[in-house]
């Protein structure tokens, strides 16, 4: 049966008339009555009893006027939710993000955006800047935000500029680092980051730290230096108001200028067109713009 028999059969069913039920569904009786006799015959049962004082649901012909009730429920309360898709935003957030951001400033965005939009779900990777490419490549993941100068053919727009500070709780100027013995404290990062941090380096001093201890995450780089062990060089985007124990030297390239480092939302076009991913640029945008 299609929709229509089943609508057709409550309407039957609230009437009990045939003319009555022929002049709301806009058809004549003679087609009505052939409908109905062909929907009698696909269940192999008698639905109504005609007479003329109207219609008379059969036992069966009750239990199949239940039955279509349901139906066309169902079909109603679907395409509410269906038209509500339009209104509203559902699926799946597929995300991945470089770990500094998604540890220090992604989770402030995502708040906003699981608020304003409750319907909607989110899928987090986090990781290098390398590995969130190759999601991309993969699409496991719509967009992704990554760090540095990515080569990327795609949707790619600028979220924010963080600079680089050389942190201690000792040492004050640039220069002292030549003299300490503290170790140089450095995370693991992905190969364009060290590399910039090692140019960097070697411009500057012209040879290589006198002790370094390297550590899986930022976060326990950050916790080591705040807690006196050694010095690091860290984004600002990892430092709060609230680190006032520590000396923040900025890192100057070789005309005197900030050493900075970019963070960019990338994806494909197709991306972009989905509902989910346009609520969470919006919410970006607005929040960048709040400050």
């Amino acid at each position: 049966m299609q929709f229509s028999e089943f609508r057709m059969l409550v309407v039957l069913a609230n009437e009990m008339n045939m003319r009555k039920a022929s002049e709301r569904l806009f058809v004549s009786q003679p087609a009505l009555s052939q409908r109905l006799q062909s929907i009698e015959k696909s269940w192999g049962t008698q639905i109504f009893i005609r007479s003329q004082k109207g219609l008379t649901a059969t036992p069966a012909g009750e239990r199949i006027i239940e039955f279509a009730k349901d139906v066309v429920e169902k079909e109603e309360a679907l395409r509410e939710q269906i038209q509500g898709l339009d209104l509203e935003v559902h699926g799946t957030l597929k995300l991945a993000c470089a770990s500094i951001i998604g540890q220090n400033w992604l989770p402030q965005v995502l708040k906003k955006f699981v608020t304003t939009y409750p319907h909607a779900k989110i899928s987090l990777l986090t990781g290098w800047s390398s590995d969130i490419l190759k999601n991309l490549y993969d699409n496991s993941v719509h967009i992704g935000i990554i760090r540095g100068n990515p080569d990327w053919k795609g949707v790619k727009q600028h979220l924010l500029t963080d600079t680089l500070y050389l942190v201690d709780t000792e040492i004050q100027e640039i220069e002292q680092v030549m003299e300490t013995e503290r170790p140089f404290i450095q995370f693991k990062s992905d190969s364009t980051y060290y590399q910039e941090i090692q140019e960097w380096w070697h411009t500057k001093f012209q040879t290589s730290p006198k002790r370094t201890i390297v550590v899986d995450q930022i976060e326990t780089c950050k916790q080591m230096t705040l807690n006196g062990i050694g010095y690091a060089i860290l984004p600002s985007i990892t430092l709060s108001e609230t680190d006032t124990n520590i000396f923040k030297i900025p890192l100057l390239n070789d005309i005197g200028e900030p050493f900075k480092r970019d963070t960019w939302l990338v994806g494909y076009e197709s991306a972009f067109e989905l509902k989910q991913v346009q609520a969470f640029v919006k919410v970006i945008k607005d929040s960048l713009l709040q400050g």
